[in-house]
């Protein structure tokens, strides 16, 4: 939990910088609402896995323990061994998340963008609670890889995803045989029907050309991304559960027994038979002639959105920087103040009214924290007047929300009539 906070300190600015690069370069207009949706998905989910809200059914460390052939020292072998695992494990954990349906929940955030630019790839999920994976470490486990070796290079693994989230970079000449390229993974998060599910791999683009589901991109076939049944939303906690929730619909209004219980595991996207006429979902049928998801606010809205998800970056780092300090069950309380302020802000960008209601509560729960610790969990031994700083952004965030709500919101209304 610890450690890992401290890395996120420091590759959360890289990554921003790295996004500010990439907005310049293809010719920056302002504040995107997509961009801060996706940041503020890598947000939760970031504090979601720092708070190790999640299961592992089977630990690495025990399936080493009953199978290890070997027993590797902690060297460059064994490191190289662990990092090209963790890529055949990551290949095939993603692939099923596309393949069966109820999988398909907990990746679904990551497609839900209908831009392609590094700041979707922060767009990661929440809702995976349990790994039930861990079996495909097997080959690692067999030859002793240490659970050091595999705690390290996991998150590198992840990290050195990031770069080739973009359209600006084509094609890199020979490496194209061998790493997962921009062109590569622009398939992968195509939804014309060439590009379906395909180019699952992480790193290694061999894994795709092995097991048949390996797809060039085609200069006749301009990918077009973001899931077939469009999000609709900038709140990426509803994003993460939209899919479930259908399923879960879907399996209790079956009059078969047989598909409330086959629904979880058919492919992605199965329903029952006549469902889509019954209780149709908004599905993109022709790829080339979609409305792009976007609401009718203001620049102003926009303005404050990014300046709302700079703000929480700063509490998240303060979270990271001082864990060991905050402590148990402080560090649980904090994350649960970030996840309403996520919750608020992107349903204030959806321009929903209720998110007045997830303010006020905001409000009462940053109020509350400040009440009964008597600080923001001790800051103000390094940063003195910080109970006056945070009263003061939590009254003028409720004030700028009951603002859009009941003037911008209204206005906007009148204009489009």
């Amino acid at each position: 939990m610890i450690e890992y906070g401290k890395i996120l300190v420091f590759v959360m600015p890289v990554f921003l910088i790295l996004i500010l690069i990439e907005k310049i370069y293809g010719h920056y207009k302002g504040p995107n609402m997509d961009t801060v949706s996706s940041v503020s998905s890598g947000m939760v989910n970031s504090v979601k896995d720092v708070l190790g809200l999640s299961i592992t059914l089977v630990s690495y460390d025990w399936i080493a323990s009953k199978i290890a052939l070997f027993h590797l020292e902690p060297t460059v072998l064994a490191y190289i061994i662990g990092f090209i695992t963790i890529d055949f494990y990551g290949y095939w954990n993603h692939r099923f998340s596309h393949q069966i349906n109820f999988l398909w929940n907990k990746h679904a955030i990551h497609h839900s963008s209908e831009e392609f630019n590094l700041a979707c790839a922060l767009r990661q999920p929440i809702s995976s609670f349990v790994n039930l994976f861990t079996f495909l470490l097997i080959p690692a486990a067999l030859l002793g890889v240490p659970s050091k070796v595999i705690a390290i290079t996991l998150p590198i693994h992840l990290f050195l995803q990031f770069w080739y989230h973009t359209k600006h970079i084509k094609k890199i000449g020979f490496l194209e045989n061998i790493l997962v390229s921009p062109s590569h993974h622009r398939v992968h998060h195509a939804i014309n029907p060439e590009y379906m599910d395909k180019n699952h791999s992480q790193i290694f683009i061999i894994w795709d050309k092995l097991f048949g589901t390996f797809q060039e991109e085609l200069e006749s076939v301009p990918p077009v991304f973001g899931i077939t049944r469009p999000a609709q939303t900038w709140n990426p906690i509803r994003i993460n559960f939209q899919h479930l929730w259908l399923l879960i619909t879907d399996a209790w209004r079956a009059e078969k027994w047989k598909d409330k219980f086959t629904i979880w595991f058919k492919p992605t996207g199965w329903r029952p038979e006549n469902f889509e006429e019954k209780y149709p979902v908004n599905k993109i049928k022709d790829v080339y002639s979609f409305e792009k998801y976007g609401t009718k606010h203001s620049k102003k809205l926009m303005f404050w959105s990014m300046i709302k998800a700079v703000i929480t970056l700063l509490f998240i780092s303060y979270l990271y920087n001082f864990i060991a300090f905050i402590g148990l069950p402080n560090v649980f309380i904090y994350g649960a103040f970030i996840f309403v302020t996520v919750y608020s802000y992107t349903e204030l960008m959806d321009t929903r009214k209720i998110s007045i209601f997830w303010e006020i509560l905001r409000f009462a729960f940053g109020i509350a924290i400040i009440a009964y610790f008597g600080d923001w969990f001790s800051m103000n031994q390094l940063f003195p007047h910080a109970n006056y700083i945070i009263i003061g952004y939590l009254t003028l965030s409720l004030i700028a929300t009951v603002y859009f709500v009941s003037v911008n919101f209204e206005k906007e209304t009148v204009e489009v009539a």
